[in-house]
């Protein structure tokens, strides 16, 4: 990449009364008390995460652009990603749900110092690097620990996102090239979030996507395709990008000047009138919010992939995915007389 996400149990001890989702999940309260670590691919994850508000309610990535207007160069752009391409996913995005009360420890930043944000952070020891656990079970050739996961290599190698997340505290951190080296977490570059504001990264500062913005209110997650509805857009990577970024990314990822090629932050939005009614609950959930919310350009990688999370529970869609091509998506702006949020 080039840098210029009534039950008895822990999480659901909580009988709330505000009813219950078809998926049965509770809804319409505060998040469940958070006292341990959690691990995103757990029913207690699934519960904290359904009733977790990721952002004030206008925030961009919460913000529904059914109706928001095509862009003059749309086709230019699709084009410059390419239209014949289909979508995918990559199962990459894990996650590790910490307490408020969690230690907090040093984290070596040896990328990015002068973009990244102040520690020390909510580490915990069995946080989890991008792709585990699927990544790491579904392929024989790949087939490792987490603590042999964790294992930062000498040199880069992958993105190796860690995302760490304090519902509680309404905090979320996330790291470029994480891992462990000797006794110490090491990474290129930390970002926190306060995920009860719109505050953005400084102008001009990274994060741990090339287009400065968080990951985790991006993701595809398996509490919301279970409950068959995802109410905010999603992040996507393209091959080529422009040097150039818009509301709201804060950083460029490229040396390329042509207007036809994406901006860090574009918004793509999957065609009204494409038929979503002969796929899978899943993939038609993930449809439906391309439609609704659609997507922005978050980073360098392979074109029209969107990203979930690295969930056992969720079934393979590639297959599905691959019958939705870049012709089907146009990029749009923001209306006359949009504002953004405070």
């Amino acid at each position: 990449m080039l840098r210029i996400s009534c039950l008895r149990s822990v999480a659901a001890a909580i009988c709330l009364s505000s009813g219950m989702l078809g998926s049965g999940l509770l809804i319409g309260a505060e998040p469940p008390k958070v006292t341990r670590v959690i691990e995103f691919h757990t029913p207690e994850a699934d519960a904290i995460m359904a009733s977790l508000q990721i952002f004030p309610a206008d925030n961009p990535w919460n913000t529904k652009i059914t109706d928001w207007p095509v862009a003059k160069n749309s086709a230019a752009i699709v084009e410059s990603i390419g239209a014949g391409k289909p979508l995918r996913y990559n199962t990459d995005m894990a996650f590790i749900i910490v307490p408020p009360d969690q230690p907090k420890i040093d984290v070596k930043i040896v990328g990015y110092p002068e973009e990244s944000d102040a520690g020390p952070f909510p580490v915990p020891g069995n946080t989890p690097i991008e792709g585990w656990p699927v990544r790491y079970q579904r392929d024989a050739e790949q087939k490792q620990t987490l603590a042999q996961v964790q294992q930062r290599p000498p040199q880069y190698e992958d993105d190796r996102h860690a995302i760490i997340l304090d519902p509680t505290n309404k905090k979320l951190y996330e790291f470029f090239v994480m891992g462990r080296v000797k006794n110490e977490w090491h990474a290129d570059q930390s970002s926190v979030f306060d995920l009860s504001s719109n505050k953005l990264r400084p102008d001009g500062w990274t994060s741990a996507d090339a287009a400065g913005l968080p990951i985790l209110p991006a993701v595809v997650r398996y509490d919301e395709l279970k409950a068959g509805e995802i109410k905010h857009a999603l992040r996507v990577t393209v091959r080529k990008s422009r040097k150039a970024y818009i509301y709201p990314a804060t950083h460029y990822a490229s040396k390329l000047t042509d207007e036809n090629l994406p901006r860090m932050g574009e918004r793509l939005r999957l065609r009204k009138n494409f038929d979503t009614s002969k796929f899978s609950p899943e993939v038609k959930t993930i449809l439906v919010a391309l439609q609704e919310y659609g997507m922005l350009v978050a980073d360098n990688g392979i074109e029209w992939a969107v990203s979930a999370t690295p969930d056992p529970r969720i079934p393979v869609l590639h297959e599905e995915l691959r019958k939705i091509k870049g012709s089907n998506f146009e990029v749009v702006t923001p209306p006359p007389g949009y504002k953004k949020p405070r």
